[in-house]
């Protein structure tokens, strides 16, 4: 994790987004170009359960526990969904769960996101939001149950929680 907050990368984002001075094209690209940026996801997780519901085209997400953090992986079969994403994947890696769940995500309407994604990849968004944040509410449960101490100690993919 590096040393900013979850609200500098939302500024981070807004002021990368606000060179394109709201240029359709430009930011559609932009988003593809984040796409690209995103780690590959490695074959084994590309199942059905980390599919995530509500998205148009496919989406694959996962998350694993380690050392308090949360680490998401995530990969899509198009370039926008891609790069849409790869943007809640910077926003979020390597953060506690209580930070993740207790952030604002100001950051999308800031930047006109419904205008330039639509409804229907919207609707998917949103649900990538909501499963990444499933994720760090059941992180954090589990921390609380089994005691920080014991979760910190090792490293927990969700595959195998599943």
């Amino acid at each position: 994790m590096t040393g900013q907050s979850i609200n500098d990368v939302q500024d981070e984002i807004i002021e990368e987004f606000s060179m394109l001075e709201g240029d359709m094209e430009s930011t559609v690209f932009y988003i593809m170009e984040l796409g690209s940026r995103l780690e590959p996801l490695d074959e084994r997780f590309r199942v059905p359960e980390n599919l995530v519901k509500g998205c148009q085209s496919k989406v694959w997400l996962t998350s694993r526990f380690q050392d308090g953090l949360v680490w998401f992986m995530a990969d899509s079969n198009t370039d926008v969904t891609k790069g849409l994403i790869s943007l809640l994947v910077r926003l979020w890696n390597g953060r506690t769960p209580r930070e993740i769940l207790g952030s604002d995500l100001y950051f999308i309407d800031r930047i006109g996101m419904a205008r330039v994604i639509g409804s229907q990849r919207s609707n998917g968004f949103a649900s990538m939001i909501q499963r990444m944040m499933l994720y760090a509410l059941q992180y954090q449960e589990q921390a609380g149950v089994t005691g920080a101490a014991a979760v910190d100690a090792g490293s927990q993919d969700h595959q195998k929680m599943q």
